[in-house]
């Protein structure tokens, strides 16, 4: 089983009872454990009084021709796979690599963190919302070798197809990613989180932009830096 995701961080809804928020929390938001170091925890909080269905899983996540792509794994498991997570209470959760290869290069994947609707609940008029966390998990070699980007630019119809790779040893966080042609101004592409680019992966973004000349200038920040690079327009 394979499952195609478009982005990291979902909220869904679903017709059941009474109009509620979803009352489930995560934190952190990420984990990176450096060799030897192999396990972790998130803690998960249950903000209401009532009790919640949580269901924790763990995907090996890789990118595919510029397309995200999350695959079961038995490297990497969940402890406990599920709960019931009583009213206003909280649990830790332990994330753990129990595969004996050693780490040799960076591993991503991410664990989905599912509040589960309320069966009792269903059968009303209202919605109820509904939370998944999506939480991206790296095991990385202690010399690991820091993210190296290039960049392209296609024309596919009216939309330009950017596309970086990253050719290093560790991923990239980027947000707030603009383009500039010429001398114009930078159009700003995506606000906030626009992705990550895996180590040794692509990482293809779709956007409506009008035209552009040979060379654009791409900016982005990153939690490794400020991005300011030129692509070439194919």
């Amino acid at each position: 089983m394979r499952l195609i995701i478009a982005s990291t961080f979902a909220v869904l809804a679903a017709a059941w009872s009474a109009a509620e928020a979803a009352s489930l929390r995560v934190a952190p938001v990420g984990l990176e454990l450096v060799a030897p170091s192999a396990a972790a925890t998130l803690s998960l909080s249950n903000e209401e009084k009532r009790p919640v269905n949580v269901q924790i899983r763990v995907f090996r996540w890789s990118q595919v021709n510029g397309a995200e792509r999350l695959e079961p794994t038995s490297d990497v498991v969940a402890s406990p796979p599920a709960t019931v997570l009583k009213g206003e209470s909280k649990l830790l959760v332990r994330i753990a690599r129990v595969s004996k290869r050693p780490v040799s290069k960076e591993e991503s994947y991410r664990v989905l963190i599912d509040q589960l609707p309320d069966p009792s609940r269903r059968g009303t008029t209202s919605v109820a919302l509904v939370m998944r966390y999506s939480i991206p998990v790296f095991f990385s070699p202690p010399d690991q070798a820091p993210p190296a980007l290039s960049w392209s630019i296609r024309r596919n119809g009216g939309n330009l197809e950017v596309t970086a790779s990253n050719s290093g040893g560790r991923r990239i966080r980027l947000s707030d990613l603009s383009l500039r042609s010429g001398s114009g101004k930078p159009t700003l592409l995506g606000k906030g989180l626009v992705g990550y680019v895996l180590a040794g992966s692509v990482k293809t973004w779709s956007f409506n932009f009008g035209r552009v000349g040979r060379t654009v200038a791409v900016e982005a920040t990153s939690d490794v830096g400020q991005i300011d690079a030129n692509a070439s327009v194919r």
